[in-house]
């Protein structure tokens, strides 16, 4: 049983008012122990970083302005994701917002099928 423990972190809540995902990492889990494989990137959100949000996660505009974009990483990430099974804390929320970058990257496919 192959399953990915999944989190993210945002530039703030509401994904209506136009928040993006600024880390997503994931750690795969084998017969539930970790296999030693995991996938984490910081991304440029293409928007600033509420202040509410940067207390919490401490992730600042200037280091994301270096990182790559969510749809140049999306095939990488979905590649990971693939066939496992999610284990997502607040997955509501975190497959909000993955599902709304991948609408935004021009992908068919959603993270909420996979869970």
């Amino acid at each position: 049983m192959r399953q990915v423990v999944l989190d993210t972190e945002t530039t703030g809540l509401e994904i209506s008012d136009g928040h993006r995902i600024i880390e997503i990492g994931c750690v795969e889990l084998v017969h539930r122990r970790p296999s030693g494989r995991t996938w984490q990137r910081y991304l440029q959100p293409e928007r600033t970083v509420d202040a509410s949000a940067l207390a919490v996660h401490g992730i600042n505009n200037e280091f994301l302005a270096t990182q790559p974009r969510f749809a140049d990483v999306a095939a990488e990430f979905l590649a990971f994701i693939d066939g496992a099974e999610l284990i997502i804390h607040n997955a509501p929320f975190d497959v909000g917002f993955l599902d709304e970058e991948l609408k935004r990257a021009g992908l068919e496919r959603t993270v909420a099928a996979s869970c």
